[in-house]
Formats: C-alpha cells, sequence, structure tokens
C-alpha cells in the first residue's frame, strides 16, 4: 500500500464520521416533525369524536376550504349560518326551534374540527417542503411522505363526502362513510408512525422468532379492524344498544336482536349485532396479544422486544377496560373520547412495534441505525 494510498483512506475517515452524523442529526429532526404530526392528529380523532357525539356534524352545511376557516363574526353572518342550518332534515325534525346559542355550541366543535384539519395539512405540508427543498430528507422517505400528503387531501374530500350524506335524505351522516373517515385517519397515523419509526435507533436485540414480525402486523391489522368496527358501533348509535357486560341481554350474543331480512348485513347495520362484533374483535385482540407477549417472554426474556410487547398487552387491557366502563356507564362524552383516542395511540404503538421487529431503515452508508 502506498503512502498516497494510506493519506486517502485516513482523511475519508473523518468526512465519512461527519456525514453519518449529520444523516442521524436530519432523522432526528424529521422524526420529531412527523412524531408532533401525530400528536396534533391523535388531538384531531378526540375533536372529531366530540363532534360525532354532540351531534356537531352537519351544523355546518357547506364545504368552503379556503374562505371557510374564518368563522362568523357578526350577528347577521351568525344568523345567515342557523337559516342555513334550517334547511337540512337534522333541523327540521330534531332540533326544530334550536337558540342560536344552541347552534352555536354545534357550530363550534365542527368548524374547530374543521380548523385543526386544516391546521395539520400546514404542519405536515410546510415542514416537508423545507426539509425537501433544505435537502434533510432522506431519498428513500421523499415518496412516502408525498403520498401520506395525498392521503390527507384525500381526507378532507372523504370529510365533506361523510357530511354531504346528512344534509337531504338522513337526520345524521351515513355510519359507512364515517367509518371510511375514521380510517383514513387511522391509516395516516399508522403511515406516520411507520416512517417516523424507521428513521430512529433500535435496539440491537434480534427479533424473538422469525415468525414475531409478522405477528406484531397481526395485531396492528386487528387494531385497524377494531377501530373500523368501532366507528360503525359510533355511527349507529350502537354503544346505547347494551349497555351490561359481558352479557348482553340473556346471553352472550343478543339472537333476539339478529334480523333475518338483513341477513349478512346484521353485522354492519344492526346496532345490537354491530356491538356484539365490536366487543368479540377486543376478545380476539386481546388473546392475540397475549400469546404474542408469552412468545416473545419465552424466547427473548427481558429483550426491547418483549418489553414492548408487554407494555402493548397493558395498553390494550387498558383500553378494554375503558371500553366495559364507557358500555357500562352509558357512553358519557368523557369516557367515550378517552376510549377513541387510546384507540388510535394503541394504533401507533402496535405500528411503532411492528416496525421495530422488522427493523430500522439503513443508513446511507448501508449501516444499521442502531442505540450506540
Amino acid at each position: 500500500m502506498t503512502a498516497a494510498t494510506d493519506l486517502a483512506d485516513t482523511a475519508s475517515v473523518p468526512a465519512t464520521a461527519w456525514g453519518r452524523d449529520t444523516e442521524l442529526r436530519h432523522r432526528a429532526q424529521v422524526r420529531g416533525w412527523l412524531y408532533f404530526t401525530a400528536l396534533v392528529l391523535l388531538v384531531l380523532v378526540v375533536v372529531g369524536g366530540a363532534t360525532r357525539l354532540t351531534d356537531s356534524g352537519l351544523s355546518i352545511t357547506e364545504w368552503a376550504p379556503i374562505h371557510g376557516v374564518i368563522p362568523p363574526l357578526t350577528e347577521a353572518q351568525w344568523q345567515e349560518e342557523l337559516e342555513r342550518y334550517r334547511q337540512i332534515p337534522e333541523y327540521q325534525l330534531v332540533n326544530k326551534g334550536m337558540s342560536m346559542a344552541e347552534f352555536q355550541f354545534i357550530y363550534w366543535w365542527e368548524w374547530g374540527h374543521r380548523f385543526l384539519a386544516r391546521t395539520l395539512g400546514l404542519v405536515f405540508a410546510v415542514p416537508l417542503a423545507f426539509f425537501w427543498l433544505a435537502g434533510r430528507l432522506d431519498r428513500r422517505l421523499k415518496w412516502p411522505l408525498v403520498g401520506l400528503l395525498a392521503l390527507g387531501g384525500l381526507q378532507g374530500f372523504i370529510g365533506w363526502w361523510m357530511v354531504s350524506s346528512g344534509l337531504t335524505e338522513r337526520v345524521d351522516v351515513s355510519h359507512y362513510r364515517l367509518a371510511v373517515h375514521l380510517c383514513m385517519a387511522a391509516l395516516i397515523l399508522g403511515g406516520i408512525v411507520w416512517v417516523g419509526r424507521a428513521i430512529a435507533p433500535h435496539a440491537p436485540d434480534l427479533k424473538p422468532t422469525a415468525n414475531s414480525s409478522l405477528w406484531a402486523g397481526v395485531i396492528a391489522g386487528l387494531v385497524f379492524v377494531q377501530i373500523y368496527l368501532g366507528a360503525l358501533v359510533a355511527g349507529l348509535d350502537a354503544g346505547w344498544v347494551y349497555n351490561e357486560w359481558p352479557m348482553m341481554g340473556e346471553g352472550l350474543f343478543p339472537t333476539i336482536m339478529w334480523e333475518p331480512t338483513l341477513g349478512w348485513r346484521n353485522w354492519v347495520e344492526n346496532p345490537a349485532i354491530v356491538q356484539f362484533a365490536h366487543r368479540t374483535g377486543a376478545y380476539a385482540l386481546l388473546l392475540v396479544v397475549i400469546a404474542h407477549a408469552i412468545s416473545c417472554w419465552r424466547w427473548a426474556p427481558g429483550s426491547t422486544h418483549a418489553r414492548r410487547a408487554a407494555t402493548l398487552l397493558a395498553l390494550v387491557v387498558g383500553q378494554a377496560l375503558v371500553g366495559i366502563v364507557t358500555l357500562v356507564m352509558e357512553v358519557p362524552l368523557s369516557w367515550a373520547l378517552v376510549h377513541q383516542g387510546l384507540a388510535f395511540f394503541v394504533l401507533a404503538f402496535a405500528v411503532a412495534h411492528w416496525r421495530a421487529m422488522v427493523g430500522p431503515m439503513p443508513l446511507l452508508d448501508g449501516r444499521p441505525h442502531r442505540h450506540a
């Protein structure tokens, strides 16, 4: 080896180290932004739940993405908004004679939900543009993040599509469209956490078994299904059908509530059967998480993966208990919002756990992103 070669190799060491430190710093910045975005999304979901539970979702009868950001400021503007609301079936059949103060209560919930959604769009789009233009964004992340931004735009359209279903022939929104709206929020949250966790440092622990990552993915999928079933429960007001646990009337299955004319659609349109499906989904999820936690502790006791599986189990148990309390207390607003918000937190943790099993995105120099 020549002296010139030795000098070149020596010179490359600090340059490589500097590049790696820069990449790690940029990853930390992007990760912080993504986690903050996920937090704002979680708040948005809770506000959306409050909007639904206070029957406020139809109080704004127009979709005005730009000028709708400014609420009514004068008495005349408030009267104009109330007059628009008086034209829809919900007012005529449910809220006829509503006072201005009562209308303003539901209006502010819906306006706040829409305002927060617009804010979330800016929280995601502006930093994305900055990191992209500043060269701080890993090229492997660019198009996945653009895809998430596009899903956010689509979510705005889905929100209006949902609201529009209750403006002409119904006194509430379609529970199918409500489920699509909530599931899209869950999909976006899962995507944000997946990307953020991919560029986070990972522990050097090996995953417990060859199938651990597969089962972690199954758990995340089951949580997603539970969110879908929960949306159907909310949309059908199914939480008020049976308010005892573990029984549903005379047994574990509400046989007398089955409507033969609906056939398979009982599972998505019959409030009692939908509540049963949501309960059963919770039992299935809990059993799978218990089995996963036992497997992780059996094959990798004390590892980061095993501790995370135990934490996930604790979260699922906590969510189940909150669900039971919400049910037997006949769905008070506070408990219902905790139940919905915690569902999304469980989803985020399940996705993070799944990504940890898969492993981190390698650094550009090919080395894994591990804790020191």
